[in-house]
């Protein structure tokens, strides 16, 4: 299938585009996904996240363009429950393995379906989300099941603008990215 340009930012094929055109809400992993998978422990047993700042700033524009952020993640920390705050995500659920019924129920609460759902993530938990979503993603360094499931691939690792990737594809694809740069080229 041939590969569209699109803009600056991203490559995908014309399927993946469609897909992408239907989607309202993005469920997305943390570790390994908004994070780089890594865990700092400090010396009280705290865990520390390091987010990057064009995720985050890509999820602001999601929901800018009416494209609903969730988390569903099996860890639960302060530091990301700060950082979902900061970012203004509404629709979270922590502390789970079983993420597909934590999914639904977002779904429920928006009254959406799976066809309306895109997914990112990087490891076996993340599986059985993607496979439901009509637009799977992973970042670069995703396992490899994650990566052979996935409709789409950022070219970027996980922490480091993968989830960026997402947005500026999801945005371009629902007609948005035009409009929401041009409120910062003025």
């Amino acid at each position: 299938m041939e590969a569209m340009q699109m803009d600056r930012s991203v490559r995908c094929e014309a399927s993946v585009l469609a897909k992408a055109q239907q989607v309202r809400v993005v469920f997305l992993d943390v570790d390994g996904v908004l994070t780089d998978g890594g865990l700092l422990f400090s010396e009280h047993g705290e865990t520390l996240k390091r987010f990057n700042t064009l995720d985050g700033h890509g999820i602001k524009l999601l929901q800018k363009a009416g494209i609903v952020p969730a988390v569903v993640t099996g860890r639960d920390s302060a530091p990301l429950r700060l950082r979902l705050k900061q970012l203004g995500v509404q629709h979270a659920v922590y502390g789970t393995e079983d993420k597909v019924p934590a999914a639904q129920s977002i779904l429920d609460s928006l009254g959406l379906d799976w066809s309306q759902a895109a997914a990112m993530g990087d490891d076996w938990p993340d599986l059985p989300v993607m496979q439901r979503c009509a637009l799977a993603c992973a970042p670069r360094n995703a396992h490899a099941e994650n990566l052979a499931r996935a409709d789409w691939v950022s070219d970027l690792p996980g922490g480091q603008g993968a989830v960026r990737q997402l947005c500026d594809l999801l945005l371009q694809a629902g007609g948005h990215y035009h409009r929401l740069l041009e409120a910062y080229l003025r």
